[in-house]
């Protein structure tokens, strides 16, 4: 009779278990100004629906007397605001979740913060909602604030709005209050594209129509907070006519098996439906779909699965199977709305990496149309985006993606931009749509029309520096042959190449088989020469990049025109100060032929060579001092 008794509790237990699996998932986030009481409705939902455990209660009524911010009364918010600095403040700052059940759905809660300074954490925190619970205090109506978090959640996709209008013991339970609110709220959201609004009054802190109805506002004939919530139809919310099936990875465990694993992001994939893989556009069929409960015969949003195909095509990750006639964009230029989520300002010139789906590409900001002022919906010039700003932008992309709308589809009409030094999220975008290469700016200003009229470039040396992080100068060393010239300009370049500098080295060997072919040494041709290679470290200084010069250049006059022609701010002098005897033991042949004539104008033999009046390092052969050097150009930079 026992066993009888305990089996029979066995099958109790798993067939509740198995109900409580097959219940849907309902997302859902609550939004407000400090003091609405967002973490009080949450707390009250978790307290009134029996949701909490002993241990849980006992802290609950703890804290309440300890750090409550409800008088006598119990303060449902600590349930929520579980950071130190939260709780000493009453107000929310990190994004809150909470996961709760029911006998009909299961709920995870976002409880995001109201601070306008805190935007990016409530984007973070309504990116996967399906439903928003605006909180409203009754005493205060729609404010700034409300239109603001309606906005975002107009601008996130999020379909089903309950606005909640609380406090409403504070006004004594007036029918007008409420109405009044909803006319006002009702004239805000026209402009916005919010299909499903509902309006509940509520007092949070005594429990009306959290989860019961009482008889304090008979005037109210619809559902409870936590009724609507189990009742309202979210499932069709999903995207199941668009297949997009975007490759995660390519599933190896033995030889026998080549699977490609994904999350179904839309659409309904059938066992035996014939597929396109983009970008290839190889056409094949589903052989096999298979889930951790086995095979089975079809798959849609949000599962997890792996395919199997009939025929072996080549797919890696960021590859995309569709429906042949059902394809999504594919483009590398698209308006999306961005919400700027670093701390660091917005650098308009910087190349991010974007990520979309399971694609990842370098992308930048080809222009920004416009930055929205949250809280009055005003369009606004901007050259750049500061933390938790919004604007409407134009990306281009290295490699083409695959993309809807956002507003057809939040999976794939969705990305992320990181920035490729930090590897901190910079910002989150909604597609808008594709933009044709017709329609993208061009950029030219009239400021940029006059500069290339004029033949200068629209890049300037600021931003060159920035993107190097160097100033584009002229390292020029000069002294006798065999003074050890060239030694230290081949350890410089390769320190500063360490360092992640861009830099050229030119030498008599690397210019003169070229650029001056047709010039002898004489000193006319010697002048000539250093002339060009002048001109050429100017023209590569604008770029900004580094040239390291060595050449002997024994007239002090030469060396001045050489300075002027580079700009003398940009111009380093450094002078080998190795003796002509010393010289002569390193390069013995060469002095050698020049003692005999076979070498005419040699420096220091034939042609006298001028000691630099004022170079900005003197270096001796035994010293090569190249870290002096290094701190040369960094003060240069400066």
């Amino acid at each position: 009779m026992k066993k009888k008794k305990n089996r029979k509790q066995k099958l109790n237990i798993e067939e509740f278990l198995r109900r409580d699996e097959k219940k849907d998932l309902l997302r859902l986030l609550t939004a407000g100004s400090v003091d609405d009481g967002k973490s009080t409705l949450i707390g009250r939902l978790l307290f009134d629906s029996k949701r909490l455990y002993e241990d849980q209660l006992t802290a609950l009524k703890r804290d309440s007397k300890r750090v409550g911010h409800a008088g006598k009364n119990i303060d449902y918010a600590l349930l929520l605001d579980g950071l130190k600095a939260e709780r000493e403040q009453g107000i929310t700052i990190d994004v809150a979740y909470r996961y709760f059940s029911t006998n009909k759905r299961k709920f995870i809660i976002a409880d995001t913060p109201g601070h306008e300074q805190y935007t990016r954490n409530m984007v973070t925190g309504a990116s996967t909602a399906n439903l928003a619970i605006i909180l409203v205090d009754a005493q205060k109506g729609i404010i700034t604030q409300t239109k603001r978090h309606t906005f975002l959640i107009s601008l996130l996709g999020i379909r089903h709005v309950i606005l909640a209008v609380n406090k409403m013991d504070l006004v004594d339970y007036n029918k007008d209050v409420f109405e009044d609110i909803c006319d006002d709220y009702k004239e805000f959201i026209t402009r916005l594209n919010i299909p499903d609004v509902h309006f509940i009054p509520m007092s949070a802190l005594h429990g009306d129509n959290v989860v019961n109805c009482n008889n304090k506002m008979p005037w109210y004939q619809g559902q409870p907070i936590l009724e609507m919530l189990e009742t309202i139809h979210v499932a069709s919310d999903h995207n199941f006519v668009d297949l997009r099936y975007p490759i995660q990875y390519v599933l190896r465990p033995e030889h026998h098996f080549r699977g490609f694993s994904a999350r179904v992001a839309s659409g309904i994939i059938r066992k035996g439906d014939e597929v396109m893989v983009l970008p290839s556009r190889k056409i094949s069929h589903i052989k096999n779909i298979v889930s951790y409960d086995g095979n089975q015969d079809y798959a849609f949003p949000p599962q997890s699965i792996t395919v199997t195909l009939e025929d072996e095509i080549d797919i890696s990750r960021g590859d995309m199977l569709v429906h042949k006639n059902n394809q999504p964009r594919i483009e590398r230029h698209f308006e999306a709305m961005l919400v700027w989520m670093d701390e660091k300002d917005m650098n308009p010139n910087m190349h991010f990496i974007i990520k979309q789906t399971t694609n990842t590409s370098k992308a930048r900001v080809d222009t920004i149309r416009y930055k929205i002022d949250v809280n009055t919906l005003h369009h606004t010039e901007a050259d750049y985006f500061k933390l938790n700003e919004i604007g409407r932008v134009v990306i281009t992309t290295s490699k083409p993606l695959f993309f809807d709308t956002y507003a057809k589809n939040r999976e794939t009409g969705s990305f992320i931009l990181i920035d490729p030094v930090t590897h901190n999220t910079s910002a989150v975008g909604m597609i808008i749509d594709r933009v044709s290469s017709e329609d993208m700016p061009t950029r030219i200003s009239d400021t940029d029309r006059k500069n290339i009229d004029n033949d200068r470039s629209l890049i300037s040396s600021e931003e060159r520096e920035e993107k190097y992080r160097q100033r584009g100068q002229t390292i020029w060393i000069t002294g006798l042959h065999g003074s050890g010239k060239a030694d230290l300009a081949y350890m410089l370049e390769k320190r500063l190449f360490d360092l992640g500098c861009i830099t050229v080295l030119l030498g008599g060997h690397n210019v003169r088989p070229g650029l001056s072919r047709e010039l002898d040494f004489s000193s006319v041709d010697r002048a000539e020469h250093l002339r060009r290679v002048a001109e050429v470290c100017r023209l590569l200084n604008e770029q900004g990049i580094i040239a390291i010069c060595t050449f002997i250049s024994p007239l002090e006059s030469t060396r001045q025109q050489i300075a002027e022609i580079i700009g003398k701010d940009r111009f380093k002098l450094i002078y080998m100060a190795t003796d002509l005897e010393t010289s002569r033991k390193n390069r013995p042949e060469l002095y050698a032929d020049a003692k005999q004539g076979i070498i005419r104008n040699l420096a220091g033999v034939n042609i006298r060579y001028e000691k630099p009046e004022h170079p900005d390092l003197v270096i001796q052969l035994e010293d090569k001092k190249v870290e002096e050097i290094i701190e040369l150009i960094q003060n240069l930079s400066k």
